[in-house]
């Protein structure tokens, strides 16, 4: 019988690589992730979990670490269910993204009220860059949700909500074939990892 274990050293190493930890750590050793969002209405203050989605957190970061959030605006804005934002520039052009991440969706966290998850296609192992705060809870999008899958909560706004209320009172029009869209852009003018 082969032995496994040149096996699991490959996974601890590609894991270790998603999430930026060495193969000692363990998910349970991830520190929380703090972002600073300043937006057009307002300072949003998010606390990413590391230990419960440590992939969709480094991609999460790795994206705000280079500036892709900067600039971009919330592109979708349903009031009573949440805002979207991290895929369009004003202009509705939509910026180029690096490979998808899988979908952790089991992690235990919910889409409740301040919550943030990521958006994604009808494939459950397509979201990107994207994201969503959810403006209530919205149990229907946890894991399994109607697909077998749900959407994968990574963090929770800790000091902004006011904003994020702002946000969701736009009036919002169609553009670009998009629906729910600010008609006014909703701008993101920075996204910093707090040090």
């Amino acid at each position: 019988m082969k032995s496994i274990a040149p096996t699991l050293a490959a996974f601890a190493l590609t894991f270790a690589a998603l999430t930026g930890t060495t193969p000692a750590q363990t998910v349970s050793d991830a520190k929380p992730v703090k972002v600073v969002m300043e937006t057009s209405k307002g300072t949003i203050e998010i606390e990413l979990d590391a230990a419960k989605a440590p992939i969709t957190v480094a991609n999460f970061v790795k994206y705000v670490r280079k500036g892709f959030y900067d600039g971009v605006i919330f592109h979708r804005v349903i009031p009573d269910f949440m805002i979207q934002g991290g895929g369009f520039t004003p202009d509705m052009q939509q910026k180029e993204t690096d490979g998808n991440i899988e979908n952790e969706a089991k992690n235990g966290l919910k889409n409740v009220k301040g919550s943030l998850a990521m958006a994604r296609t009808p494939n459950p192992h397509s979201a990107s860059a994207q994201f969503f705060i959810n403006l209530k809870d919205n149990s229907f999008l946890d894991y399994p949700g109607q697909d077998g899958w749900g959407y994968c909560v990574f963090g929770k706004v800790t000091k902004g909500m006011e904003a994020v209320d702002a946000i969701a009172a736009v009036a919002t029009t169609t553009k670009a074939g998009h629906r729910d869209v600010p008609a006014e852009p909703v701008t993101i003018k920075s996204a910093k990892i707090a040090e």
